[in-house]
């Protein structure tokens, strides 16, 4: 068994057994190859079902509200940075999460893992750095470096930013890294390419809102979609509404989205919802140096007021 899955269960369990929690949030095994799925277990009994692997791309600070009680989560490096970010915006309380921090390598792309084995993947096994899928064809194995999600080939922080136990030793962090040349290429595109580009990649969009419901940034009672008094955006999926809801969400995700990629990995249809949200990152980054979820000291950027602030969006 994974080291780290057999701290998990034993911490788990040990909080549950002394009643420090109520709860313990983590994930527990898919019904299907290359997937996991968030499980809170409430008894240590149930902790024995809880699992960590190259699968667990959901980002279970999304579940983590007041209501709860005193609850243990289990935290990679950008899980634990919206935890700080949810502590900041006085989502939950410090003093009401214990959080089990994981040290993480990446997660695993599902749609890359499938192109590769070029038939149903019947089973799937992460040895080390090798991911061995197998189909009715045979083995393919492949380095886990080739079927990384982007967000987490370019992720700078892969340990968790703030815990209060480690269930593994923590991993080196990359650096030296582009994490937005995509982002330059498209800003450099004329204005009629963009809008070309940025219409075809959100055209498959549904509306599902699984994006939105992914995200622990996306807490509000109500929704700005959800609006009638005033509608701000058109419940279907005509283009304008589309895009005005994409974009209305990436803003409102401007200087605390921490890059988890919990939206992309919900989205049935494969939209490259992070474009924008990066783009925001990018320039919050750019403008005033912040960078989200590293400090429960820092505000977020649509927190602050600075008297230097340029305001060169309004000249």
């Amino acid at each position: 068994m994974n080291p780290i899955v057999d701290n998990i269960r034993t911490m788990a369990k040990e909080l549950l057994e002394k009643g420090e929690v109520e709860a313990v949030i983590g994930f527990r095994q898919g019904s299907l190859p290359l997937s996991t799925e968030p499980t809170m277990a409430t008894t240590p009994e149930e902790a024995n079902s809880l699992t960590w692997d190259a699968n667990c791309r959901l980002n279970l600070a999304a579940y983590l509200t007041k209501e709860r009680g005193k609850v243990a989560v289990v935290a990679k490096g950008c899980d634990s940075r919206n935890i700080v970010g949810h502590i900041v915006e006085n989502r939950i309380k410090r003093e009401d999460v214990v959080i089990i921090g994981v040290p993480c390598t990446g997660m695993i792309d599902a749609g890359k893992a499938a192109t590769m084995a070029q038939a149903e993947i019947l089973d799937a096994v992460e040895n080390d750095e090798t991911i061995i899928l197998t189909t009715a064809a045979g083995e393919t194995r492949a380095a886990k470096t080739d079927l990384l999600r982007q967000n987490c080939s370019l992720c700078t922080h892969r340990n968790p930013v703030i815990s209060d136990m480690m269930a593994g030793e923590p991993v080196p962090e990359q650096a030296d890294i582009d994490r937005y040349a995509d982002i330059r290429e498209i800003e450099s595109k004329p204005s009629d390419e963009k809008w070309a580009f940025f219409d075809e990649a959100f055209s498959a969009c549904t509306r599902c809102y699984a994006c939105k419901n992914a995200c622990p940034l996306c807490y509000c009672p109500t929704c700005f979609v959800d609006e009638s008094r005033p509608q701000w955006v058109g419940k279907g999926t005509d283009p304008v509404d589309v895009r005005t809801y994409h974009m209305l969400r990436a803003v409102h995700c401007a200087g605390r989205c921490t890059e988890c990629g919990a939206c992309e990995s919900a989205c049935p249809m494969g939209i490259p919802v992070r474009l924008l949200t990066r783009k925001m990152e990018k320039t919050v980054g750019e403008r005033w140096g912040l960078e989200a979820g590293l400090s429960t000291e820092t505000r977020p950027a649509q927190d602050t007021f600075r008297l230097d602030d340029p305001e060169e969006f309004i000249m």
